[in-house]
């Protein structure tokens, strides 16, 4: 997950251009945006079902591309490496293969909202061969609940205001609100990330 970006620019950037940016600003910060692009699709910017698609299709191509790398490519000295980098070394491939077993549902949900964790561990389920079936299922369901709870707050949120004049008269409030949950949403990957480490150890003590 890449560190929030400034929902105000955001903002601005969607309602002037809509799709030809929704797409890759979902890619860049696509929690945020999409709490955006739910807010602005009440307020007739965008259609609802659409954009709500391109958020999830977003996020299962992302994570089938992690899993596809480490299934195919885990054991290069360069995935290596990177995963090195994000604090995921040799010693945890085996305790990520045990959570990934046991738990897979709960690791799925703590990685793909852990801040900083979420491409070494899907990246780590493919490397341990979890099934894809499973992998995918558990995937979908995860981003179907995170986008929708995030879509939807947008999209009352847009409610709350009536129309684009409001938001336009009150910005200073409709920008506030999308910082509260900017910082409430990083607050909660903070945790989730916490978690996942401390499920590891768990893991590791088992051993």
């Amino acid at each position: 997950m890449i560190p929030p970006t400034d929902p105000t620019g955001a903002m601005e950037l969607l309602i002037h251009y809509r799709y030809w940016l929704l797409i890759p600003l979902s890619f860049i910060e696509g929690p945020v945006v999409a709490f955006i692009a739910g807010a602005l699709s009440h307020l007739g910017y965008f259609n609802p079902y659409l954009a709500f698609i391109i958020f999830f299709m977003k996020d299962i191509i992302l994570d089938g591309i992690f899993y596809v790398i480490g299934r195919f490519s885990g054991q290069t000295s360069l995935i290596r490496r990177l995963l090195a980098k994000i604090g995921i070394r040799e010693e945890h491939i085996h305790e990520a293969r045990i959570l990934w077993a046991k738990h897979g549902f709960r690791t799925m949900l703590l990685s793909k909202l852990s801040y900083g964790l979420s491409p070494g561990f899907l990246i780590a389920a493919g490397m341990v061969g979890m099934p894809v079936r499973i992998f995918f299922k558990y995937a979908v369901l995860v981003s179907l609940a995170q986008y929708g709870v995030l879509f939807m707050l947008g999209y009352y949120f847009g409610n709350a205001f009536g129309n684009v004049a409001n938001v336009l008269e009150n910005i200073q409030y409709a920008v506030g609100a999308v910082l509260l949950v900017t910082i409430a949403y990083y607050i909660l990957t903070r945790y989730m990330g916490q978690k996942l480490v401390e499920e590891e150890r768990k893991v590791k003590k088992e051993l």
